[in-house]
């Protein structure tokens, strides 16, 4: 079979589409399938350059969701045939024309939604709804700050709050990302090259009750200070470095908490699991895609040979939302 080879660690030219050793049939509790898409994540970026190791265990094959046709699947596996139309969630190995995923990280494409932009669904899914509403408990009148809101995570964010009943803010780049936003839902529009995020937020509301942050340790102490009271900062990315220093009493004076989460290293099973938080969007969130609620929101759909671009892309200020590599015809 064929996937994306890296020529070591560093830029988009590492990668190559190359052919590989076939994948072994499905283990217990496995599903093979034929990859159709896969989606690009900046945490696919992060591991070509060597700054995120896949997880023990898990493919070195970049990739960390697919959506495909069910090929095969192992002993003990019930809910799952060949011939079923899905998307998965995974460790690692979604650049590739065929991948095994364990049955409890897969979930029907929704219905009425293209294969293809299936794929650019299960990483934003499973994150946001496990940190907005499984950790935070987002709900209805409350405020979300969302830093990157332009990002795939931040598209999907926004659209997720709204649906739920709360009111959107975000920090963008750009005008045209923040125009983008405002037509998801978002509200509170806020240029981070131009202006403080805690000023304007503040000049408009007490503070965020959720602040769902990807910068790390290079926002902490102002998302502190953005904070409602009884406010949650989530923070689920460290690109704005990893280490920091907050003002505890300001903290506590809030009554503020600060969650630090990771999906790629989550357990299989078990409470906090993936097959909890794939089990939670089945269930909740994907009547909302079914129903146009939500949609998957993608910049830019690439073959797997221009792999190298699709990184450039998701790196750059002209995309907003996901890219999607096409593996095969669906």
């Amino acid at each position: 079979m064929y996937a994306v080879t890296l020529d070591g660690f560093g830029g988009p030219e590492v990668m190559k589409w190359a052919e590989v050793a076939d994948l072994p049939a499905p283990g217990p509790g496995e599903v093979a399938i034929d990859v159709v898409a896969a989606g690009v994540n900046r945490a696919d970026l992060l591991q070509r350059q060597g700054l995120y190791p896949p997880p023990p265990g898990a493919s070195e094959t970049l990739g960390l969701e697919v959506s495909g046709v069910v090929a095969e699947v192992g002993a003990g596996v019930r809910d799952w045939r060949p011939g079923d139309v899905v998307c998965a969630l995974l460790s690692g190995g979604g650049y590739a024309e065929r991948v095994n995923a364990p049955a409890s990280q897969i979930l029907p494409v929704p219905e009425g939604l293209d294969v293809s932009a299936a794929a650019a669904l299960p990483e934003v899914a499973a994150t946001v709804w496990s940190n907005l509403v499984m950790r935070a408990g987002m709900h209805g009148g409350q405020l979300l700050l969302i830093h990157g809101g332009g990002s795939g995570i931040g598209t999907h964010a926004i659209q997720v709050a709204r649906a739920l009943g709360a009111r959107v803010a975000v920090t963008a780049g750009s005008q045209f990302k923040l125009d983008r936003c405002r037509e998801l839902g978002a509200t509170t529009l806020i240029n981070y090259r131009e202006q403080d995020f805690v000023t304007v937020l503040r000049s408009e509301y007490p503070g965020a009750d959720i602040i769902l942050d990807v910068m790390g340790a290079s926002y902490l102490e102002r998302n502190v200070e953005a904070l409602a009271e009884d406010g949650h900062l989530v923070i689920i990315g460290m690109q704005g470095g990893v280490k920091a220093e907050v003002n505890l009493g300001v903290l506590v004076s809030k009554r503020g908490s600060i969650h630090a989460t990771n999906l790629r290293r989550r357990p299989e099973h078990g409470h906090g699991s993936k097959a909890e938080i794939i089990s939670e969007l089945r269930r909740h969130l994907w009547p909302l895609i079914s129903d146009g609620t939500v949609v998957p929101v993608v910049s830019a759909e690439l073959p797997v040979t221009d792999v190298a671009e699709a990184h450039r892309l998701l790196d750059s200020d002209e995309s907003v939302g996901k890219v999607v590599l096409a593996i095969r015809e669906p």
